[in-house]
């Protein structure tokens, strides 16, 4: 069975192993809990936005700044 490729003539395995590469060598991730029942006026307002990771990088930012 032929693989397909991409316009970059890169083939899906071809593509993971690329991002997984670039995600290890340039990114970091954190992982948060929430509590369903403490933390619903989080969770309620992090429903709401477009970009969760954008709001909490905002939120971050501004922390920092002061």
């Amino acid at each position: 069975m032929a693989t397909t490729k991409d316009e970059w003539g890169m083939t899906p395995f071809s593509q993971l192993k690329a991002q997984s590469k670039y995600d290890k060598e340039h990114t970091v991730g954190f992982y948060m809990k929430l509590n369903v029942h403490t933390d619903q006026d989080i969770i309620h307002w992090l429903w709401k936005q477009e970009s969760k990771q954008g709001a909490i990088k905002q939120l971050i930012r501004k922390e920092i700044k002061k």
